[in-house]
């Protein structure tokens, strides 16, 4: 009895380190696409930033429009007026779903123009990933933007 108790118990902590394990990597998976969707809005690469999304990703800016899949993103930020911007976004939280294969993210955001280092806005955001094709894809974003 005492052997399979300690047989148990071992799967079972086997089991928790598996699963631990798995949520680190879908995370860290996760993190790797927002660095290099930030490194991508940072370039001024539009369409690069968009493959990081779902076709049909709904985003809703910092002032409140929202846009409609990843086509509509790219023009948005064509079409924008002003001096050229760039975001960063740092993520503060990943919790993710292996079931269903989505995942919540939140963190805070910053706005540079370009050539400069210093925020002109900020605020919070929260995405939704979906992995449905094997990698983490932005399936939804909403930005607030707050006193910078």
């Amino acid at each position: 009895m005492n052997r399979v108790r300690k047989t148990l118990l071992s799967l079972i902590g086997l089991l928790i380190v598996s699963f631990s394990y798995g949520q680190d990597l879908e995370k860290a998976q996760i993190l790797a696409q927002r660095e290099a969707s930030n490194q991508a809005l940072r370039a001024f690469d539009d369409e690069l930033n968009a493959s990081f999304s779902t076709e049909d990703a709904l985003i809703t800016t910092g002032a409140g429009t929202l846009i409609s899949g990843k086509k509509e993103l790219i023009k948005y930020i064509q079409e924008s007026t002003g001096p050229r911007m760039y975001w960063i976004r740092t993520s503060d939280e990943v919790l993710v779903n292996s079931k269903s294969n989505l995942a919540w993210e939140t963190g805070t955001w910053e706005g540079y123009l370009e050539g400069s280092d210093e925020a002109v806005v900020e605020g919070k955001y929260s995405a939704q990933w979906t992995k449905k094709s094997g990698t983490w894809l932005i399936q939804s974003q909403l930005f607030v933007t707050l006193e910078n």
